[in-house]
């Protein structure tokens, strides 16, 4: 019998119509895949993904395929998983895929284990859930683990604090931390998708809109960019002082979330961090705010502060929750405070996921290249291969850049030739 866990098998023809859609915005890793198909550089490797499973998503799964990986997928997200996609990669491509669109926690975890029962080499992770469950509960898969790699920067930051406390039982690339991937994924994609995702949960308009966002990393920056773009008057809020001075020089507004709660229609957070917005900030937002999460864990929203000070709660949209305040007033959250683009909407375009995944594929290849070497840490993407993923999303877009004669390339190199 096959080894899945999906919605809805007979929607693979449709998973495969969107896969193919998806693929053709992803010439990067068509190319990856082309040199898998040949090489077979992965051939027999056992490969565990925790993943948001997507259209995009399906495309890295068919290129670590077609390197001749073993894979395993599951959902990131209970709310992140496209059905489609996933009964596509199961029925049509023979994965085992364990995933569904609004899976409760227990499904979600025993999903997360059906994984991990493949008994992997290798973990590919987006918010480092599968590393978390094998350093637990399933400690004796985890000397058979050489390698992991890791997609978002929540899932970095909970794997860089377990390196410091020596708990971390193998090496872990930081895809997150490619300039091919933060630069662009977190900030255009992050930005386009966050809004998308707002937009199409309540069909509220933007422009003329306060819209407060909270964090000003990369993809704060995307979603702050797009909601001006769309007419807002955006507010930032942000802790880091460097951070903020940039937001202020790039034109928006800075304030600390207690001043900007009761100015904000919309509210979206981006920080990876906790109670960004917290009970008393609730308690000060107008009547019908809008309030959203971006980042990749929905603790970011008191949303159990929430609900004690309400004192009704009522579904009024497809993923718009009404808290009614115990004085009459109502807030909104939208997709129960998770990943607002890819519960409410598709997540990030093809194009910059074509980049994301292409490190993902590669970077795998290199810890496989890289053997026993490794240290139990977190390393970043070599440059190498930052750079090549970077060319050739230039060569498929057409655009073709400078390149240093050998003399200039001696001068950089030389330090007795002043003025």
């Amino acid at each position: 019998m096959a080894d899945y866990d999906v919605k809805n098998p007979a929607l693979a023809a449709a998973g495969r119509d969107r896969t193919e859609w998806a693929e053709q915005s992803m010439p990067v890793l068509r190319q990856i895949r082309a040199r898998f198909e040949k090489e077979k550089p992965l051939k027999g490797v056992r490969i565990a993904a925790c993943l948001h499973i997507t259209t995009e998503t399906a495309n890295l799964a068919r290129t670590l395929a077609a390197g001749g990986a073993d894979v395993a997928l599951c959902a990131s997200n209970p709310l992140s998983t496209q059905d489609e996609a996933a009964a596509y990669l199961a029925v049509e491509c023979g994965l085992k895929v364990y995933a569904i669109k609004g899976e409760d926690g227990e499904t979600y975890y025993r999903h997360l284990n059906q994984a991990l029962d493949l008994k992997p080499q290798i973990t590919m992770d987006d918010g480092a859930d599968l590393v978390n469950e094998l350093h637990g509960k399933r400690r004796e898969l985890v000397e058979g683990v050489r390698f992991g790699t890791e997609e978002t920067t929540t899932g970095v930051i909970r794997l860089r604090a377990m390196a410091k406390d020596g708990v971390l039982a193998f090496p872990v690339i930081a895809v997150n931390d490619a300039n091919t991937k933060h630069m662009f994924d977190n900030r255009y994609g992050t930005g386009q998708s966050t809004i998308d995702g707002i937009i199409r949960a309540t069909n509220r308009l933007i422009a003329g809109s306060t819209f407060v966002v909270s964090g000003y990393g990369w993809c704060g920056r995307g979603v702050a960019e797009r909601a001006r773009g769309l007419g807002a008057h955006v507010i930032v809020c942000e802790v880091n002082p460097l951070r903020a001075l940039e937001a202020t020089m790039d034109g928006f507004r800075l304030m600390p979330i207690a001043k900007a709660a009761p100015m904000g229609d919309f509210f979206c957070t981006l920080t990876g961090d906790y109670h960004v917005i917290d009970v008393p900030h609730f308690e000060a937002m107008k009547d019908g705010a809008i309030v959203a999460n971006s980042g990749h864990l929905n603790v970011e929203l008191n949303l159990d502060g929430l609900a004690k000070i309400s004192k009704a709660r009522r579904k009024v949209r497809d993923f718009v929750e009404e808290f009614t305040l115990k004085d009459g007033r109502r807030i909104y959250v939208l997709a129960e405070g998770r990943l607002v683009n890819l519960s409410a909407a598709e997540g990030h375009p093809s194009a910059v996921m074509d980049m994301s995944f292409a490190n993902q594929a590669l970077s795998i290849e290199w810890l496989l290249g890289a053997g026993d070497a490794l240290e139990k840490k977190v390393y970043t993407v070599p440059r190498e291969i930052d750079e090549e993923v970077a060319r050739l999303k230039l060569a498929a877009m057409g655009v073709s850049i400078d390149e240093l004669t050998a003399e200039q390339q001696d001068y950089l190199g030389r330090y007795d030739m002043g003025t």
